[in-house]
């Protein structure tokens, strides 16, 4: 049976994203608006091969709605279903990035001592970068020892939503 992805573009003040999300949950967000065509292509070559696309703006409503409570300051904590496919490693990562706190920052090595790993903060970067629902699976609050590091939306964007949590670090 063919699975069917639901996909809309999102709105809010921190630009325009391209969510899609199954019947389980949501499986990205996009916040390159230039390349997030050419990345759900890619993430649905590699995790939902067959899958059907549809643009359904009415089903992705409750993610646009956190999405913007979240930008405007009135949501710290996301409620939304997560459909993740990635390796069991990744998916820790990204179990632990969750329960990061709004407002706090850790480092990739500090990261992969509290999964038990405390050689693999390379991974843990890797792991980090291939979060497919940025903001939601809040990856913009690792952080690299010596301060900001890089984010699939820009570092611009990683600072703004550091200032909105409260946890801007001074510029790298």
């Amino acid at each position: 049976m063919m699975e069917l992805l639901r996909r809309a573009w999102i709105e809010t003040r921190f630009g325009r994203f391209l969510g899609v999300a199954s019947e389980r949950g949501l499986c990205g967000v996009y916040l390159v608006a230039e390349s997030a065509e050419h990345s759900l292509a890619t993430w649905v070559a590699r995790h939902a091969r067959g899958s059907e696309v549809r643009e359904d703006a009415g089903y992705l409503a409750p993610v646009a709605a956190e999405l913007n409570e979240y930008a405007d300051g009135a949501r710290r904590a996301f409620t939304l279903e997560l459909d993740l496919r990635g390796t069991p490693f990744q998916r820790a990562v990204w179990d632990a990035l969750v329960r990061l706190p709004y407002g706090a920052t850790t480092t990739y090595g500090e990261l992969a001592r509290r999964l038990g790993r405390p050689r693999a903060s390379r991974a843990v970067g890797a792991a980090n970068g291939a979060n497919p629902v940025p903001i939601v699976v809040p990856c913009h609050r690792v952080v690299g020892t010596a301060g900001m590091t890089g984010f699939g939306g820009g570092l611009e964007l990683k600072r703004r939503l550091l200032a909105l949590e409260g946890a801007l670090l001074p510029l790298a």
